[in-house]
């Protein structure tokens, strides 16, 4: 897609710029082309030298110290501790510029489209349970720049991300304005969101789902993990092997999940037995597909973006399918679908 003529310049101005600080200084820039937004409101091009391409992206401006920029000094963190995440050519966060190395267009879930058998599957998937392995084994000491990682997933954040989804799905899509129904799902949810905030914390990538991995020469690139924050291991764990674009067989899933609890050591997680970890995982898995029923639904109500409708059935359905003969979510799965199936 062609940007606008305006946009183009203030590409061309800025690549400039790099080029007068050395940086690609021997390659001619030839054309500019605007990819396709993700949920953010940042805005990403992709540039073609006469030798190379490159992504650029275009945030908010952003007149603090580097340590302090949420995706340069997470990138900065990650790469040092041997996360697979794109390279950082240059930067002028004043003007909110960003230029990335280029990872190509084919993200994981596009990879997973070609997959033949459930084995490719598991071994695709296992591949990147490694690398996330290697984030979650970083120790906290080894966090040392003090700006980073300043939040986690507590009580309170868990409850606000519930809420969030009460005022997208239920206020704004399904028109639902019972006031009372929302306060006992509330009060169902409570419970689940205490088991979770109290458990030993790992550094999460926040958002880990196939739309945030890349793949390029045979390697998945971790991106879009700038909100980064501490969290219980299975946080992206699900996000992971219970995402909302892509369904994954049950063996597979039950194997990794398998996996990952037997290669992380049991002094990170803390979980005394693997059931303890999977009744974690339950618990963190309708926390999470529940929150992003309310951010696709955000996106829909705000942006008038309705690319990501479709997975809504199929996010409610898989919590459904968590709860159903769960005794410790009966009445949240009675009272949540009765309302749900009846709009």
């Amino acid at each position: 897609m062609k940007p606008e003529q305006s946009e183009r310049f203030y590409i061309e101005e800025l690549f400039n710029k790099t080029q007068d600080k050395n940086i690609l200084s021997a390659e001619k820039l030839e054309e500019v082309d605007k990819l396709t937004g993700d949920a953010s409101t940042r805005r990403y091009y992709r540039i073609f030298t006469d030798k190379d391409s490159y992504v650029v992206c275009l945030d908010n401006p952003f007149n603090e110290e580097i340590e302090k920029h949420p995706f340069v000094g997470v990138q900065q963190f990650l790469e040092k501790n041997h996360v697979l995440v794109p390279g950082i050519l240059d930067h002028n966060l004043s003007r909110g510029y960003l230029l990335e190395e280029d990872l190509g267009n084919q993200t994981f879930l596009n990879q997973l489209s070609m997959i033949e058998n459930r084995e490719e599957e598991f071994t695709a998937y296992k591949t990147i349970i490694d690398q996330l392995l290697q984030l979650h084994r970083i120790p906290m000491s080894a966090v040392d720049n003090p700006n980073l990682f300043l939040l986690k997933f507590d009580h309170t954040k868990f409850m606000d991300e519930t809420r969030f989804t009460f005022k997208y799905f239920f206020n704004f899509f399904n028109k639902c304005q019972d006031e009372v129904l929302i306060k006992e799902l509330e009060d169902l949810f409570d419970p689940i969101m205490k088991r979770l905030a109290a458990q030993k914390m790992v550094i999460t990538h926040r958002d880990f789902h196939s739309r945030n991995i890349m793949v390029k020469n045979g390697k998945y690139i971790f991106i879009d993990f700038q909100d980064a924050r501490w969290g219980i291991p299975q946080y992206d764990l699900v996000s992971l092997l219970e995402d909302c674009y892509y369904d994954i067989s049950e063996e597979n899933r039950e194997r990794l999940k398998r996996y990952y609890y037997d290669n992380l050591d049991a002094s990170i997680h803390a979980q005394k037995s693997y059931e303890e970890f999977d009744a974690l995982y339950q618990d963190m898995t309708i926390q999470r597909v529940f929150k992003a029923v309310g951010s696709f639904c955000y996106i829909y109500n705000w942006r008038k973006d309705d690319r990501y409708l479709k997975y809504i059935g199929f996010a409610m359905e898989k919590l459904r399918r968590i709860m159903l003969g769960n005794p410790r979510y009966s009445e949240l799965k009675k009272k949540l679908f009765q309302n749900y199936y009846a709009n």
